[in-house]
């Protein structure tokens, strides 16, 4: 009898068993303890994740002897990834030190900076001594025959390493999905590049483009046709899903006009990098060292006005800005000077808005102000300049002896003035209730939902060249510093083109904890020898209780 409950109970435990690993087999779920749920994956990645059907290879190359701030970086990479796998079997992770051989650092950086992987060079500061560290913050992942490489690092200006790795930890979730969402799906959208209003040479945009066509379609578009031909222009315009305006200087003509009016009521999205002032600094290199600013009509003012905003041709002075670059001496003694130039300022953000979350400053160049005004158009101002600014009228003399001057503080004080301005919603026509300039099928006075965005710069997407190859844009060579530019950028194309909401992950928060570096050296001491003689002394009380409590119970019995 009793061998038989003993059997029964055998095999309530083996069926049990067998019924909690189908469960486990067929129902999964993690729990995420940490108070900012920083190993939540969103439903974006998840969704990415999951169309994983063939193996991912991810080569992380965060293995080594770090910095304490670098380490934590790698751990969360390592976290992360961990999640990635727990979702899908598919993708398969290597963390690799690319120094374990003993190579040259300089070498092995050296090949980095030639695959377009630039290496972080940081300072570790231990027992009071600082010494620099080459860091390889960059990943690779390969999917069949394609790879991408996939930054970790996000350079923020004038941030400590822990403000660096703090921003890159946010970021990690988004980089490891945008580099799966590049590898897994195939380009759709298509994005038309304007021409024929004298627009920037193909050189001067090309880094960007090179980005774009790692996401997009990209061809090239003029209106010239709009002349002769304007139905068809447009309906060739409207194969498009983003047109891409930067910095026309010359007007529009009422067809070419209309043609892009009727596109966005279409739903088509469009990035209009343009400008009212017409201002170089390639003017000021003259032998006086002064040019002026002059006001530009695009002939675009009330087409900008029907959708609710106005760039005004004035320039913004900030003295939060970026340095102007000047030469000094000749031949082999030549010199690069950085000296404060008002008319570059870089862009304070508003807002956390996915598009400028986490991003660093934006470089322009002689901005203008743009105006929001009343209409049914969501406005967002995604950068703005800095409270300290003062707006110029032109026509305007602007010389480089400005650079020797000081400023009159006390003359900026109009505060932060817009200078990026995403439109959302439904738009209404330039030409609802005017004579159109042709007669088209379906002309539409009221668009169905769409987006634009203005930017009252046409250099933001400029990219320096040296010895005809362009540089990457928001690069500065003679300081190197990188502005935020081409993440700003791009980050709008992906936000209005973006089908799988990639771009919502951007806006986690994380917080990550650091230890005080000058405390932890002052107390270094301390917490090590806590760290001994406590265990120690734990061990000895408990193994004094213990035989305390033995010796008693025996003598009791005795």
């Amino acid at each position: 009898m009793k061998k038989s409950g003993t059997y029964k109970s055998l095999a309530i435990l083996i069926v049990g068993l067998i019924l909690l690993n189908v469960l486990a087999a067929n129902f999964f779920t993690r729990l995420d303890l940490t108070q900012d749920k920083r190993y939540t994956l969103s439903s974006a990645a998840k969704n990415i994740i999951e169309d994983v059907e063939e193996p991912v290879i991810i080569d992380v190359f965060l293995q080594g002897n770090f910095p304490p701030e670098f380490r934590r970086l790698r751990n969360e990479t390592r976290q992360l990834l961990e999640e990635f796998r727990a979702y899908n079997s598919n993708i398969k992770v290597n963390f690799i030190n690319p120094l374990a051989e003993g190579d040259d650092a300089n070498a092995i950086a050296q090949e980095f900076l030639q695959m377009g992987m630039t290496p972080a060079r940081v300072s570790v500061q231990e027992s009071g001594k600082t010494s620099e560290e080459i860091v390889f913050p960059w990943a690779i992942a390969n999917y069949g025959d394609k790879t991408v490489k996939i930054p970790l690092l996000k350079n923020t200006l004038g941030a400590t390493d822990e403000d660096r790795v703090t921003n890159s930890v946010q970021q990690l979730e988004y980089a490891f999905a945008n580099g799966l969402d590049k590898l897994i799906y195939p380009k759709e959208k298509r994005i038309a590049v304007m021409r024929g209003n004298g627009e920037l040479p193909d050189a001067n945009i090309a880094d960007f483009l090179q980005t774009l066509q790692e996401y997009y379609y990209i061809a090239p578009f003029t209106l010239d046709s709009a002349a002769q031909n304007p139905q068809k222009t447009l309906q060739n315009l409207n194969e498009f899903d983003l047109i891409l305006e930067a910095k026309p200087t010359e007007p529009y003509t009422e067809n070419e006009k209309f043609v892009l009016d009727q596109f966005t009521m279409n739903g088509g999205k469009s990035i209009c990098l343009v400008e009212s002032v017409a201002m170089e600094t390639d003017s000021l290199l003259n032998q006086s060292g002064t040019a002026y600013a002059l006001p530009r009509d695009l002939n675009l003012g009330d087409l900008f006005f029907s959708y609710g905003i106005r760039i005004n041709p004035v320039l913004i002075n900030d003295l939060y800005s970026a340095p102007i670059i000047l030469a000094s001496g000749s031949g082999n003694n030549t010199r690069f000077n950085p000296y404060p130039w008002f008319y570059s300022p870089l862009s304070s953000s508003p807002n956390d808005h996915p598009i400028i979350n986490n991003i660093e400053a934006v470089k322009f160049e002689y901005a203008n102000q743009i105006d929001t005004l009343a209409n049914d158009v969501e406005k967002t101002i995604l950068l703005s300049s800095s409270p300290r600014t003062k707006v110029e009228g032109t026509p305007l003399q602007i010389s480089l002896e400005m650079v020797s001057q000081k400023p009159q503080l006390s003359t900026y004080t109009d505060g932060e003035q817009p200078l990026a301005v995403l439109l959302e919603g439904e738009f209404t026509s330039a030409y609802k209730n005017r004579l159109k300039p042709f007669e088209i099928e379906n002309s539409m006075e009221e668009s169905t939902a769409t987006k634009m965005l203005v930017i009252s710069d046409g250099d933001v997407i400029k990219n320096d060249l040296q010895r005809g190859a362009p540089l990457e844009l928001g690069f500065e060579r003679y300081t190197g510093t990188t502005y935020g530019n081409k993440e700003f950028l791009l980050n709008a194309v992906n936000y209005m083109l973006d089908d799988n909401g990639l771009i919502e992950i951007r806006t986690k928060e994380i917080s990550i904890p650091f230890l005080d570096p000058v405390r932890t050296a002052e107390e270094r001491e301390k917490w090590q020898v806590a760290n001994l003689v406590i265990p120690l002394l734990i061990l000895a009380i408990f193994a004094f209780l213990f035989n305390f409590f033995r010796r008693r119970k025996y003598i009791k019995r005795a």
